[in-house]
């Protein structure tokens, strides 16, 4: 049993004497775990976020398997670490992967999502946008995708405004605002990529994406979100970037 893969690293832990557990989470294989030789090249490699070329092999499938010597393809983790805030959602989202997907089940949308989010984390005032957008992929990818493509009352496909915290379903400005007090806010950015961001937008995304994984992801395995995410939001917060 065997694959080679570009492969985003989620993270690294020791193994006995020389040797690391390592892993990845590629486009065509998902989350996998492997061991590694620890050494001076492989730990900084190894941080959370990079991109690595990957062989894996194992004699039988179900055995954990080992990586050929790794080689770095784009130090992502490294060109961060003067910003400690996309520090914090790069530790997040791979945290997200890690937490809430089997391992060895292939998400060749959420890898390109996650793709997307690192890429775009030098670009200060945009990626917490595509953050959220990454957490509702994630959510679409495990089965659990909200429907914001027209109001649950009307049909309309305009002027959506709300998402029912039970249904996920959209609804219309109109349609919601007698049940305001208890419906979610759904930001325009979430449906039109041309809408304009603005103070409050992200806050009421991550509001959104939160509730839903809460309920249908972690509840459902009696766990409670991932404390990076938290740590995240706080960050962001303090910086005036909700």
């Amino acid at each position: 049993m065997e694959w080679i893969d570009n492969a985003i690293v989620l993270g690294a832990r020791q193994f006995g004497e020389g040797k690391l557990v390592a892993e990845v989470f590629s486009r065509e294989h998902g989350r996998y775990g492997g061991v590694v030789h620890a050494g001076r090249k492989s730990q900084p490699m190894l941080q959370a976020g990079n991109l690595v070329h990957a062989g894996w092999k194992a004699r039988l499938s179900e055995q954990l398997g080992f990586y050929s010597p790794l080689e770095l393809v784009e130090p992502h983790a490294t060109r961060l670490l003067d910003d400690p805030i996309a520090l914090a959602g790069l530790s997040s989202a791979v945290t997200l992967i890690r937490a809430a997907t089997p391992e060895r089940q292939a998400y060749p949308q959420l890898y390109d999502a996650l793709i997307v989010l690192i890429e775009a984390m030098p670009q200060t005032e945009v990626w917490p946008a595509i953050y959220t957008r990454f957490e509702l992929g994630l959510l679409s990818a495990l089965g659990y995708g909200l429907d914001l493509s027209r109001c649950a009352v009307t049909g309309e496909t305009e002027n959506l405004a709300w998402v029912s915290p039970r249904t996920g379903r959209a609804a219309t400005f109109d349609a919601g605002a007698p049940h305001a007090d208890v419906l979610l806010r759904l930001p325009p950015f979430l449906i039109d990529a041309d809408a304009k961001l603005e103070s409050g937008d992200v806050a009421d995304a991550f509001a959104l994406a939160g509730h839903f994984l809460e309920r249908r992801v972690f509840e459902q395995r009696g766990e409670g979100m991932p404390e990076s995410r938290r740590r995240l939001i706080e960050r962001l917060g303090f910086a005036g970037r909700l």
